[in-house]
């Protein structure tokens, strides 16, 4: 494990246009608004991207949606399309990006991840020079990216593993990339204590580069936003931002989160340090060239995953 050779000022003073994408599905491209705005108080552009999985309660198909079957996109690659207000999937589902390119007033990236890791790193590749991004970040809302694979409440390991195993790759290869962890703890699947211990794992190898908090401003347009985005693990840091505090059910009830002030952080971290000093999964799933591959690698060492759990929903 080699630490970032620059630090996160250096990173983003070199830079002038990001890439900022929510890496879990559904709301993270919420999330990772948040980051957006961190990035363009400090200058740069940024262009918002998100994936197109979204969660079962709005589109019951089981796994993301892939090419052939969505509406009203801007092809770049079979695995990256640009958002409209009008996108959507063939069965008339708009995804969080449609929604939030109406908000942005500006088309949105979806990041279809059916490729496996590989298919992300293909159609990254075509994004960054579409926008002439020389920043990769990636937000994680929620924190489970940081998993090592063994942890009880891990629900959805799937999408996170592949994403983080691109980025770890991106940054190995020299491309000034950047893992976010936003709201931790808010999707109720790590602990706050999980996250914590697995954070500082991260520190004591050198990978944790930073953190920023919500601000009154960006609290105010997210809580907009959301009220046209549907997310919840997104809205629990804006709502401890506003002072809730305590315990919350989530996901109908099957889960529960701790609101803290905390929860306002947005940790960011060195992806390749994260993949090599903690997550199993995302080195299990990193030479895959298809979601079903991914899937089954993740199966080898024991992992149940979303795209199992929507496949049981769905066929129940």
């Amino acid at each position: 494990m080699t630490p970032p050779s620059v630090s996160l000022e250096e990173m983003i003073r070199s830079s002038s246009r990001a890439l900022v994408i929510g890496v879990g599905g559904g709301g993270d491209v919420v999330g990772a608004l948040a980051t957006a705005r961190f990035l363009e108080f400090c200058g740069l552009e940024f262009t918002l991207g998100g994936l197109s999985w979204e969660r079962s309660i709005i589109d019951p198909l089981p796994g993301p949606r892939s090419l052939n079957e969505v509406q009203e996109v801007r092809p770049l690659h079979r695995y990256a399309w640009l958002a409209n207000p009008k996108s959507r999937t063939e069965t008339g589902i708009p995804f969080a990006e449609s929604k939030m390119a109406k908000i942005l007033g500006r088309e949105v990236l979806l990041v279809d991840i059916n490729g496996g890791v590989k298919g992300v790193m293909d159609g990254l590749e075509v994004a960054l020079k579409e926008f002439k991004a020389d920043f990769l970040v990636g937000v994680d809302v929620g924190g489970d990216s940081l998993a090592q694979g063994g942890e009880h409440g891990l629900r959805s390991p799937l999408a996170d593993s592949i994403m983080l195993a691109a980025y770890a790759e991106f940054e190995r290869r020299g491309q000034p990339t950047l893992w976010g962890v936003f709201g931790y703890g808010s999707d109720g699947e790590m602990t706050v204590d999980e996250i914590e211990a697995a954070l500082n794992k991260v520190a004591r190898a050198g990978g944790l580069l930073g953190a920023w908090a919500l601000t009154a401003k960006v609290v105010a347009e997210l809580e907009e936003v959301i009220q046209q985005v549907q997310t919840e693990a997104s809205a629990i840091p804006v709502e401890c931002a506003r002072g809730a505090w305590g315990e919350k059910k989530i996901r109908q009830d099957q889960r529960s989160v701790r609101l803290t002030p905390l929860t306002t952080l947005t940790f960011f971290l060195s992806p390749s340090i994260v993949f090599d000093a903690l997550s199993e999964p995302a080195r299990a799933v990193s030479q895959s060239s298809s979601l079903e591959e991914a899937n089954q690698a993740l199966h080898a060492i024991g992992l149940k995953t979303e795209l199992d759990l929507e496949r049981e929903k769905y066929n129940a």
